[in-house]
């Protein structure tokens, strides 16, 4: 199951358990560790947004020689900025499944490397970075899905500093009045081709959504909110969990 690789696979599969349920509102949840009950945001909470759901019947470029203009250079250098820049990133997100189905939730990324997401209730499903690996943890089963990190597009999020134009695949990058979008390529001899959609916005350059296409072309979108770059986060969220969690047996 080498598609299993991908951060879509992971959070497509915490999209399941959330089918036909209706979307709850964001509350504290008890977690393995002491956790903040949901990012600190300064000024007004914002509502869920609806994300953008990409069209499936697009065209990418897929050539490694496809040429950027002087604008689509800049562009692409504001991105790489952006993510740059960040150190410490929390939020809100919803999340919609390659079958529609959507599930909302927290996240915590501390550069470089570490990642965590955590779902609303009904699901059980978390998924944590550690700077090396990824682990999708089911909570109700005590089970977990081992994965490196150097195999997901995670990486490109995650990395501490990255220069979308040299250290990536950019096939696509496009802008308009609400969106900077930047398209990167994933080749993998035994996983097959990948695509990660980053989506910024015009106006303020802050990161609303990604959008991660499997080697099978399913989409799965994940768009952000409420954004706070301040918080300080215990390194103990990012820890894999050996002991509680087994890892469950080939086939």
């Amino acid at each position: 199951m080498a598609g299993v690789l991908l951060v879509t696979a992971m959070m497509a599969s915490a999209a399941s358990y959330a089918q036909n349920v209706p979307v709850p509102k964001p509350a504290p949840k008890g977690r393995d560790n002491p956790q903040p009950s949901g990012p600190a945001i300064t000024g007004a909470t914002q509502a869920p947004p609806n994300p953008i759901i990409p069209d499936p019947r697009r065209n990418v470029p897929s050539s490694i020689f496809q040429t950027f203009d002087d604008k689509q250079k800049a562009q692409a250098a504001r991105v790489s900025a952006y993510l740059s820049s960040l150190s410490t990133l929390v939020g809100n997100f919803v999340q919609v499944g390659p079958d529609g189905s959507k599930t909302q939730g927290d996240f915590y990324i501390q550069k470089p490397g570490k990642m965590r997401v955590e779902y609303d209730p009904p699901s059980p499903i978390d998924i944590v970075a550690d700077g090396s690996s990824v682990v999708v943890r089911d909570r109700k089963l005590a089970t977990q899905d081992v994965y490196p990190l150097s195999q997901t597009p995670l990486r490109f999020l995650l990395s501490d500093r990255i220069d979308l134009m040299k250290d990536t695949n950019v096939v696509s990058v496009t802008a308009d009045d609400l969106f900077i979008s930047v398209t990167i390529e994933e080749k993998q001899a035994l996983v097959g081709t990948s695509r990660l959609l980053l989506m910024l916005g015009a106006k303020d350059g802050q990161l609303k959504q990604w959008t991660v296409t499997d080697p099978q072309g399913y989409d799965t979108t994940f768009a952000v909110y409420n954004l706070d770059t301040t918080k300080k986060l215990d390194p103990s969220m990012f820890k894999i969990d050996f002991t509680n969690y087994s890892v469950p047996s080939p086939g």
